[in-house]
């Protein structure tokens, strides 16, 4: 298993774009991924469950995988949360 802790920054949170953006991301792996923020726990592909964790900007979420390809499902995950869900560039 592998695990990373960051923190959200996007002013809004992890509202429906962002929570359809990571589990969109989190399925194009193989692991099993759950994202936890406090006593909340969700699976990373459930939309629903992701906005129910009801992370709002400063919360820290924490990405855990476990898989073959569990490093790069959680660096990549993170990076998308560090990055604040690409909300600050230009939408098509």
């Amino acid at each position: 298993m592998f695990a990373r802790t960051v923190r959200i920054h996007n002013r809004a949170g992890l509202h429906a774009r962002p929570a359809t953006l990571f589990a969109e991301t989190a399925s194009r792996f193989s692991s099993a991924i759950r994202a936890t923020v406090g006593d909340l726990e969700a699976d990373a592909r459930s939309i629903l469950g992701l906005m129910l964790l009801e992370a709002v900007s400063g919360v820290e979420i924490t990405i855990e995988a476990k898989g073959e390809d569990e490093i790069a499902a959680v660096n990549s995950l993170a990076d998308l949360v560090v990055r604040g869900f690409d909300e600050d560039k230009p939408h098509e």
